[in-house]
Order: structure tokens, then sequence, then C-alpha cells
């Protein structure tokens, strides 16, 4: 196999990478024409221009939701479907290097968004770039499109659909390799209930992240902090009260990290009598399958639900719980809102729906599948099987799209969390595959 990849388009990929990481691009408040803040406006801009300096032509919506690139020719649309927005830094503290300064160090780039999504999105660009210098023809017209909001609400997606046609076929470079056939269901929701004058509890900033940290403050801080030495939790004391420190992983993760809202909340359920704080510190405590509030759920396609208590605020105005869950492709969303909605009632607690995806599916003997596959294990020489993941990706918005790269199995995933880094060596290696999946299904060699 041909080799399209060059030294030169590797450079190239760094320093459009590091251009755009530049901007920090998470969701701020909206301003006119900048529907979630300037910053992820100004990050579709600057992907744009990226786009438009290596020939493709670029549209921006005109009420700043979106935007799209375009290259070659041919009646069928091949989508590549990437975001340009990303989750907060977090606590910067924990970051060895600035989040929005892509960082070479140690044969490896670190800021935020390197792996999740502005990475592989620039892998992409230059596995088609390569194809184009190498003196490919496409025989499909290629059209990247850039969501801004996909750490959040997919706002922007709906605003697509309402303006654009779809595409054909198409891949997500916002997962993992081989290649990714179905994906699970996700549900957002938020638990809300009375406040209290005793304490406050707040942990947790985005319902796609297991919260790093949680603040308790009130007048038994004494207390929380013994029961916080006797079930071995990492804490910190302050002045006002307590942080309690988890470890920040992807909700579809989530039994890999370390929540810090239901420690916290732990902790303080002996202490204080409140439903809010019992729903969390007495029910779900470290349960990421939400077996103590579901009851076990799992199917043989997809594996177990998971479950996150990824955001609290208990204070004295009210309570509220948000709580990301993916669910297994065969179950039914009905029935797991009824079984839901009604144990936390039994703690007072009334379930309101933020957001729900459903599951994808593409055959696993599809064109589409079985070239991506293939390319993949010819290019690595790897032999894999077509997977199933609880992430949820923009290729769930279109018809026969599928999620494909940009992580490898041993790359260590550090999305969302600080000191995000991508491998040199894995970033050109997928540069490669996109590549050669791409000639094959949308090229030929004059």
């Amino acid at each position: 196999m041909k080799t399209f990849i060059t030294d030169a388009h590797k450079q190239e990929a760094i320093t459009s990478l590091q251009r755009l990481v530049k901007v920090p691009s998470f969701l701020q408040d909206a301003v006119e024409g900048a529907p979630f803040g300037q910053d992820i406006l100004d990050a579709l801009k600057e992907g744009l221009a990226l786009f438009e300096e290596e020939g493709f032509t670029t549209f921006i919506d005109p009420d700043g939701y979106y935007g799209y690139a375009e290259i070659g020719e041919g009646e069928e649309l091949f989508g590549v479907l990437c975001h340009l927005d990303v989750v907060p830094a977090g606590d910067e503290s924990l970051w060895d290097t600035p989040p929005f300064e892509a960082t070479i160090k140690d044969g490896a780039i670190y800021g935020r968004g390197v792996q999740d999504d502005k990475g592989p999105t620039i892998a992409a660009l230059y596995a088609v770039k390569s194809l184009l210098d190498s003196g490919v023809t496409l025989t499909k017209k290629i059209r990247f499109i850039f969501g801004t909001d996909e750490e959040n609400l997919w706002r922007c997606m709906d605003q697509y659909h309402k303006k654009e046609k779809g595409v054909d076929m198409g891949i997500a470079p916002d997962a993992n390799f081989p290649v990714i056939f179905a994906e699970k269901g996700l549900l957002q929701v938020y638990l809300t209930g009375e406040g209290t004058s005793d304490f406050t509890l707040t942990g947790g900033n985005a319902l796609n992240v297991v919260p790093d940290t949680a603040t308790y403050t009130g007048d038994k801080k004494e207390e929380v902090a013994k029961e916080l030495e006797a079930l071995c939790y990492d804490f910190t004391q302050t002045d006002d009260g307590i942080i309690v420190k988890g470890k920040a992983i992807h909700s579809k993760d989530a039994p890999e990290g370390i929540n810090a809202n239901t420690r916290l909340a732990e902790a303080m359920a002996p202490f204080y009598t409140h439903t809010g704080l019992d729903f969390l510190g007495k029910l779900v405590k470290n349960d990421a399958n939400g077996v103590s509030v579901l009851g076990p759920i799992e199917d043989d396609a997809s594996g177990k639900l998971t479950f996150n208590a990824a955001t609290v605020s208990i204070n004295e105005d009210e309570t509220k719980i948000g709580i990301d869950i993916r669910i297994p492709v065969t179950i039914d969303k009905n029935e797991l809102v009824a079984t839901l909605t009604k144990k936390v009632a039994e703690y007072g607690l009334v379930y309101n729906e933020f957001d729900f995806l459903d599951s994808l599916y593409v055959p696993k003997d599809s064109e589409l599948v079985t070239t991506l596959l293939n390319t993949y294990q010819d290019m690595t020489g790897e032999v894999g099987e077509p997977l199933i993941s609880g992430g949820a990706t923009y290729a769930r918005t279109m018809n026969n799209c599928v999620a494909f790269g940009a992580m490898f199995k041993d790359t260590k995933d550090t999305m969302h969390q600080a000191n995000e880094v991508w491998q040199l060596d894995e970033m050109e290696k997928t540069m490669e595959i996109y590549a050669e999946a791409i000639y094959r299904l949308c090229g030929k060699q004059d």
C-alpha cells in the first residue's frame, strides 16, 4: 500500500492543531451571532480558515451554530463529522502545561482538545490533503461538518439538520479504532428537590464528566473530615469547609473514575437528615452502574449501563443533581425512565429530562463498516472486531455513519481530564489510516 502521509503533512498537522488548541472553546454565555459564546465562534472561524488554506470551500452558519468545509466532486456526499468545542480545563493547577497552549513534550502533544476532538479533526484534514497532494481524484464530495455544542446539548446539529442535507455515508473521528458500529443510548437528567440551610454541597461542572472535586460547607466539618478519613477518601480542609478529590473521566467510562460528589455525600450522610443527600450518600455511593437505583441492566451486545452523578448543588434554595446514563442498545428507554422516576420520588426528588440521544446501529456487513475495518487491519496488522461504545458521537445524527478512531486500544484515554495528551506517533498513524480509508471509499488514482 502506498503511504500518502509525508513528513511535511505531519508537521503541518501539528502546527494547525496548535492554532486550534489556543482558542479556549468551551461553553460560555451567548452573544450576538455566537450562541455558545465568542470563543467557540472564534474556534469555528479558525477551523474554517485552516481548511480554506488547504483548498477547501467553506460555509459558516449565519447564526453561528455550525460550519462546514468541502472538497471534491461527485453526487455522493461523504461526511467527516467533527466538533470544535471542548470541556473546560477544570482545575488548572492539576495541569503540567497550560491547557490552551498545545505543548510538545516527550514525543506527545498536550492541551485541551488534542484527543477530543481537535486533534482527530486535524488528522482527518491532512489525511485528505495528503490524498490530493498524491494526485488522487475524489469520486465523492467530502464535507467536514463542524459542530460547536457536542459537549453539551448538540444544538448545533439540530440547526444543521434544519438547514442542510444529510450525508450518504461518513465517519466521526471522535472515538476508538477499529470501528464502532453501534453506540449506547445517552440519557441526561436533573433530579430536583427541596434545599436546606444546614449545609451546601457542590460538585461537577459537566454532565459528561465524572467530577474530580466536590465541596462541603457547614458546621460539621470535623465530623465529616473524620468520616472521610475512615472511608480512606482523599480530601483537603479549607477555612470554610472541605474539598473531596476524585478522578475525572468521561461519563461513558464512569466505573473507571472516582466520583467526588458521591464520596462527599457518603461522608456527610451520617450527620444530616436530607433526602437528596441520602440519595447520593446512602443509595448511589460508589455504584457507577446504577444497580442500586435501577437494578442490574446490561445486554450481550453492549454490556452494562453506566450511571454518573455528574453534578450536584444542594443549598438553601434547592437540590439539583445531574445524572448521565449510558443505556445498552437493546434496553427500552421508557421502562428505564419509569423505574428511575419512581425510585427518585422515594427520596423526594423529581425527574426532569435534559437530553436524550437514541442509540446508533450500522450493520457489521455494510460497505462502510467492512471497508473501515479492513483498512484498519491492513494498516496495523491487527485483527479486530467492530465495537459497541458507551460514548455518543455525531455519527448517530446521520444515516450510514460510524465512529472511526482516533484512539487505539492501548491509547491512554485523557479526554476531559487534566493533562489531556496525544502521542505524536499515534497521531501520525491515525492520519495514515484515515488517508487509506478515505482513498478506498472516496478516491481513485489517476
